[in-house]
């Protein structure tokens, strides 16, 4: 056990205290910090472990397949417990977090078989970019959240009609004209731009999801035919 994968397990203990700041008033009625602020700081602070474990343990030279193994497992935790989180209280689609959510089932499944064989699949740069995005659009989405739920209730996931809605055009019209923006116009921008980030994330997973899949498949091939199958 090393400094790295403490921090790695920090984030997976971090995951039950999150959802219950995002789904309670506990931070309002304990802390007293609002409902918002606290999430999104626990989720950013969780996230930042994971960036902070991969270079301690590169630069110390403590990599393990522990922490190989388990890093990804922290990440899919973290992220499908925030996600699941944000469909309760109405400010992500269902039907986008299902997509995410399978995709991690699918690599993690698919890491296992690979694990099996004697091997690892490291991160590779669609899905560093893949959780990158995730990040961002969680932050937004949970600093727009009003009482637990969306600062506009809205049942369309496309943005272009989300952007029709009269509270973004008076949003809007505050950030542009003489009028100075409010904090709830300013919920309205955040969730409006985490929708819109939605469908990168919903892409990016498909993408990444696709890029391993493939690698694998070319390992597989190289191992029947004798090849090198180490990964890059």
């Amino acid at each position: 056990m090393n400094l790295p994968n403490l921090l790695t397990l920090l984030r997976i203990f971090i995951v039950p205290l999150l959802v219950v700041v995002l789904l309670t008033r506990f931070s309002e009625d304990y802390v007293g910090l609002p409902q918002h602020i606290a999430g999104v700081s626990l989720f950013l602070f969780a996230a930042t472990t994971d960036a902070m474990d991969g270079w301690l343990a590169r630069k110390r030279g403590q990599v393990s397949k522990f922490g190989i193994l388990l890093d990804p497992i922290a990440d899919k935790l973290l992220i499908s417990a925030a996600f699941i989180s944000l469909v309760e209280n109405r400010l992500a689609p269902a039907w986008a977090v299902v997509i995410v959510i399978g995709r991690e089932f699918a690599v993690s499944g698919l890491r296992a078989v690979a694990a099996a064989e004697g091997w690892t699949i490291p991160a590779s740069k669609a899905g560093k970019f893949k959780m990158f995005s995730q990040v961002v659009t969680i932050a937004f989405l949970i600093t727009s959240s009003v009482n637990g739920g969306p600062p506009v209730e809205t049942k369309a996931f496309p943005i272009i009609q989300f952007w029709t809605v009269p509270e973004m055009s008076i949003a809007l019209d505050h950030f542009f004209g003489p009028v100075e923006m409010n904090w709830l116009d300013w919920r309205v921008m955040f969730y409006g731009i985490g929708r819109g980030l939605l469908w990168l994330v919903v892409v990016s997973s498909c993408w990444s999801m696709y890029g391993y899949f493939r690698a694998f498949y070319l390992s597989q091939s190289r191992a029947g035919s004798g090849q090198d199958i180490s990964t890059k």
